[in-house]
């Protein structure tokens, strides 16, 4: 350590010892920084503060029914954009700074000495978005006029944007609509031409193929179970009908004449056939299989009644006693009635049964058919119905969009407050002359202390015994200083006292260029009433 401060030591007289590269430097170099300085010309900056209040009343009352955005976000979002390239031309045009611009490279460089000197930060605490847009010009007017041009720019684009973003977002959705529409008439036309293309098919078959079928297989076991019972009841019936008239087989087509009419063994049945076409009819056309079978029937019927009058006029007295008796008999009469119905039955059940098994065979013939038809039919509606439920959203959110432009145009959700208006300075902000004086005189004075120490250390002179004995290597014991008659100690006085003076009135004139950058008028008036 004691090595380390002994070498400083040695490079502080070494450069003492060259002190005139001090004198000469400061006196080069600081007058003409200082005078350079000087006649820099004055800086006035102008500011403006904004209060943007995004507390809008609605905003709790519409939330839920409208698109909420985040007013901070957009905000922010301004304050990074403002001094976009786009941003700037505007604010030259405004302030017809474009003009003074007479070349591209001139407009260029405007351009970025905006983007540099226009300032707009933040000084509100939590969530006060309080900003602050400043800017500095040599004239004063020009600066009001740029921070009031960035001022209006930065409120017009937030403003704006919110319109922007509000109709971008309903000719958006308004084409989807539109695309939508066109899309969900062409799905309807697809799924009506299919329709009616197999309309007979999807009709008769609106469970699906196979439980169509299944279903058919059920009614056809049903009904030839149910047409079993029929004949085995018929079958009864006839058998007990024969027991009770065993003598009277060659009689079976005898008639009884009552009450001045004929009554044959066929008009019970005819009247219980009419009455169960008459039932049919109410449901079905004549072209029904059951309304036919029953047609067919009334027509036998009808045609033995009129086979059955003839032989009765053809017939004998004397059967017609015996006929009338047993005709006449009430157990007779219901075992007949029995018989019929239970015939009428079975043929009712003959041709349902025939109709399920043609029904059940055309099924059966088309297996590869249905299934195909019916895969098709549901795409068709599942393309419909997702198209159908998109439309229905769109046509939710272009409400809900509506709704949110509308609460826009009624109120704004940013409202922005000018607390202090951009005005013209009266007073200079800059530069600051003084702190550039004090640094270019350090900025001199410590070129000269470099050449000093560079000059001590190529022509190095030997200031104390340490230096002698490390350039020797021999031990120095003492010191004999400098007698008076050799004259060296009056040459270093003299230097000393230039050193001195120099410097004194280096830093006189320092403080007379300090006092022109703090007084430029007072100083300047009496020599304007002189000159």
């Amino acid at each position: 350590m004691q090595e380390i401060l002994e070498q400083f030591l040695d490079y502080l007289k070494g450069i003492w010892l060259k002190r005139r590269y001090i004198i000469v430097s400061t006196w080069l170099i600081c007058p003409i920084a200082w005078i350079y300085i000087s006649q820099m010309d004055n800086v006035y900056k102008s500011e403006a503060r904004v209060y943007a209040d995004t507390q809008s009343l609605l905003r709790p009352l519409l939330r839920g029914l409208t698109v909420e955005t985040n007013p901070d976000y957009q905000i922010s979002l301004m304050v990074r954009t403002l001094l976009s390239r786009p941003n700037v031309e505007r604010i030259t045009r405004m302030t017809d700074l474009d003009i003074q611009a007479e070349t591209s490279e001139s407009y260029e460089k405007l351009i970025e000495g905006l983007k540099n000197n226009i300032k707009i930060q933040s000084t509100g605490r939590g969530r006060e978005n309080i900003f602050v847009i400043s800017y500095e010009h040599k004239n004063p007017e020009m600066a009001k006029n740029v921070v009031q041009s960035a001022l209006t720019v930065f409120i017009e684009n937030t403003l704006g944007e919110n319109r922007s973003d509000s109709d971008s977002a309903q000719k958006f959705l308004s084409e989807q609509i539109k695309d939508l529409e066109n899309r969900l008439l062409t799905a309807e036309a697809k799924l009506t031409s299919f329709k009616q293309k197999y309309s007979s098919i999807l009709v008769n078959n609106q469970g699906g193929y196979y439980k169509a079928l299944n279903a058919d297989k059920i009614r056809l076991k049903q009904a030839e179970l149910e047409l079993s019972e029929a004949v085995t009841r018929l079958n009864s019936a006839k058998a007990q009908l024969a027991s009770a008239a065993p003598n009277i087989d060659s009689l079976s087509s005898s008639k009884v004449q009552t009450e001045g009419s004929l009554t044959t063994t066929f008009d019970s049945r005819i009247a219980q056939l009419e009455s169960q076409l008459d039932s049919l009819l109410l449901r079905y056309t004549d072209r029904h299989p059951d309304v036919i079978e029953l047609q067919n029937r009334l027509t036998q019927l009808n045609s033995k009644r009129e086979n059955e009058i003839k032989k009765y006029y053809s017939s004998s007295d004397s059967n017609s006693s015996s006929i009338s008796s047993i005709e006449q008999n009430p157990v007779f009469q219901e075992l007949k009635i029995q018989v019929n119905q239970y015939e009428n039955e079975v043929a009712s059940l003959t041709v349902r049964v025939n109709n399920y098994k043609s029904s059940l065979v055309d099924l059966e013939s088309k297996i590869h058919t249905l299934p195909e038809i019916e895969a098709e039919l549901i795409s068709l509606t599942r393309g419909y119905d997702i198209t159908k439920k998109q439309h229905a959203q769109l046509l939710q959110r272009q409400e809900t969009a509506q709704l949110a432009q509308q609460a826009d145009d009624s109120t704004s959700k940013i409202n922005f407050k000018i607390i202090d208006p951009p005005r013209a300075p009266t007073e200079p902000t800059g530069p600051k002359r003084i702190l550039f004086l004090i640094i270019a005189t350090i900025l001199g004075a410590g070129v000269g202390i470099g050449l000093s120490l560079l000059f001590s250390q190529i022509n190095p002179v030997v200031t104390s015994r340490n230096q002698v004995t490390k350039a020797t290597g021999i031990p120095v014991f003492g010191v004999v200083s400098a007698t008076e008659n050799l004259g060296l100690q009056q040459w270093h006085k003299k230097k000393t006292i230039i050193f001195i003076i120099s410097n004194t009135l280096l830093l006189g004139l320092l403080m007379c260029f300090i006092l022109y950058s703090m007084f430029p008028e007072q100083i300047l008036a009496p020599l304007k009433g002189v000159l």
